[in-house]
């Protein structure tokens, strides 16, 4: 998720520890490799910096996905903040996100360095710490944490209403990455959740009724073709690319990104 939308990363340290990072700053995605002088490569999950208006790094947080307890990958952590504060010379966070409360508590444990004072507090995230998210708004702020709070609570008494705002979140968010989040959420639901959910949101026949939306979903998947193509090396011309970005008809472009994992040059797409 960190990596499909950088701002979740510092929205979710605002949101859940309540941490005064720098407003209005520009989120991206770092280098993963936190190797100075040792040739023993330190590679993180993820990293975003947030940038100033001039382009300079304000603060960098580390994002760790621990799926079990790694004490072997914990005392790899300390070196990642320092590399990055050094190599930046900005604050630096470390986000951990955990499945459950256990894992959390074992990733959160305080590495000690040695050196009075210097002591490592990891910030460890699972979902059951938000509250079930039923208002599609506050949803809607960030999709990611109602994806990830859902599955938590989809079979208690809030579980209608909390599937309902995920759903309108994620569909409406207008995220190129919404039907991995939904899939996400999917997978860790219950078959009884899961059958809930399926009458709340039906995705395939799902129809998208304002303009608006159906004009940002347009240029999703446009950008999703020429992200494929680029991706692949395949040079686009200006006619191409004003051509896709042009195009509101979904059922076209949606053909579009199937042919443009396979086709040798841009303007066979069109074909």
């Amino acid at each position: 998720m960190v990596r499909a939308r950088p701002q979740f990363a510092p929205d979710m340290l605002r949101a859940v520890f309540g941490l005064e990072l720098p407003e209005g700053r520009a989120a991206k995605l770092g280098s993963e490799n936190h190797t100075n002088i040792r040739p023993t490569e330190l590679l993180c999950d993820a990293t975003v910096m947030l940038e100033d208006p001039t382009g300079g790094y304000v603060h960098g947080i580390i994002v760790e996905s621990q799926l079990r307890y790694d004490g072997h990958k914990a005392l790899s952590w300390p070196a990642y903040l320092a590399s990055l504060r050094l190599r930046h010379k900005c604050p630096v966070t470390l986000l951990v996100i955990c499945p459950n409360q256990s894992t959390a508590r074992a990733c959160e444990a305080p590495i000690r360095m040695g050196h009075p004072g210097w002591v490592l507090k990891p910030l460890t995230f699972y979902p059951g710490m938000l509250p079930p998210i039923t208002d599609v708004e506050a949803a809607r702020k960030v999709p990611e944490l109602a994806a990830l709070s859902a599955p938590h609570y989809a079979d208690g008494p809030d579980g209608e209403a909390v599937l309902d705002a995920a759903a309108v979140a994620l569909g409406f968010g207008m995220d190129p990455a919404y039907r991995m989040y939904y899939d996400v959420m999917r997978a860790q639901l219950s078959d009884a959740a899961r059958e809930l959910m399926e009458k709340t949101v039906d995705l395939k026949n799902y129809e998208w009724q304002s303009k608006w939306a159906k004009t940002h979903i347009a240029e999703g998947e446009a950008k999703a073709i020429l992200l494929v193509l680029e991706g692949r090396g395949v040079e686009v011309p200006n006619d191409v690319r004003e051509r896709v970005t042009g195009c509101t008809d979904t059922e076209q472009l949606e053909r579009w990104v199937r042919r443009a994992g396979v086709v040798d040059k841009a303007e066979d797409l069109l074909d």
